[in-house]
């Protein structure tokens, strides 16, 4: 499949608002109101930056319903539909279409290190159940196997095989990629800090973090890289490389719900075995947003 065009640009993942443990409802749409306000191009709920590990599956129905909802088709949402069970990943990604997102996003199967023929058959279950684009989530990093583009490019012959978000860390493998699937193949970045980069290799934008909390200055990086304007997009890089560093000085989740509190759009509750940020990480991000432009 190609949906070139809906998936371009910055996309955020969203982070889920929690208020004593529970989902906080009104706060969700209200950062998915801000975040359409800011200019973001689309929305990723319940990915592993929305606690996803730690949301029940009718907590993760309910964020994902919440946002198709509240975005009401004024930007695409790709719901979060991974799991390393692959009845479990069907299940969420066949949830996903019903609630109307626009597509799913399904990580490569983490800890049980399936083959790359596994991975094949893993997404071809994901494929056959929904009539809706597959975003390929490769987090070689986190779910400890990698896709590789020969496992890609067979992928990419299925009906619903849309694009990849590549947080390899691999700027090549952008290259690659696009010379064994062409452009029509969606590539995302992954990665805030190599995102100017990404899209000088041939991407089409990026599944951020930090546009959580700089929705207007990530949009801003990704319309200028993408129209070529990298002597623009580099100014803007430099005001947000101390923000993508602060920001994952602990895990980013817990960083964006950091900087979103300082702006008073939200607070700081995460889920076990996550904690919020320290004071030291806590200053940091502040010094961060204030270099950015984000507070005073």
């Amino acid at each position: 499949m190609t949906a070139n065009g809906k998936f371009r640009g910055s996309f955020t993942a969203l982070v889920t608002p929690f208020r004593d443990g529970e989902l906080d409802e009104k706060a969700l749409r209200d950062l998915v109101e801000w975040q359409i306000a800011e200019g973001t191009d689309g929305l990723v709920p319940c990915g592993t930056t929305g606690e996803s590990p730690t949301l029940s599956h009718p907590e993760h129905h309910r964020v994902v319903e919440w946002c198709v909802d509240q975005a009401k088709g004024r930007v695409p949402v790709i719901a979060g539909a991974g799991s390393n069970s692959t009845s479990e990943a069907v299940a969420l990604a066949r949830h996903g279409e019903k609630a109307g997102a626009d597509a799913v996003l399904v990580v490569t199967p983490y800890y049980n290190k399936p083959t790359q023929e596994g991975m094949v058959h893993h997404f071809r279950a994901v494929n056959d159940a929904i009539g809706i684009p597959i975003i390929i989530y490769n987090i070689p990093p986190r779910s400890v196997v990698d896709m590789s583009v020969d496992t890609m490019q067979r992928l990419f012959e299925l009906k619903n095989i849309a694009g990849v978000k590549d947080a390899t860390g691999n700027l090549a493998r952008v290259s690659l990629q696009r010379q064994a699937m062409g452009d029509e193949f969606i590539q995302l970045s992954g990665e805030d800090m190599t995102a100017l980069a990404f899209n000088a290799a041939g991407g089409h934008g990026c599944i951020s973090v930090v546009s959580n909390v700089a929705p207007a200055l990530c949009k801003q990086l990704q319309d200028t890289t993408l129209a070529g304007d990298y002597r623009t997009g580099l100014m803007v890089q430099d005001r947000l490389v101390p923000l993508h560093h602060a920001i994952f000085m602990e895990p980013g989740l817990a960083g964006a719900k950091c900087g979103l509190s300082l702006l008073g759009r939200g607070n700081e509750d995460v889920r076990l075995p996550l904690l919020p940020v320290t004071p030291a990480t806590k200053a940091a991000i502040r010094s961060a947003m204030v270099h950015a432009g984000l507070l005073n």
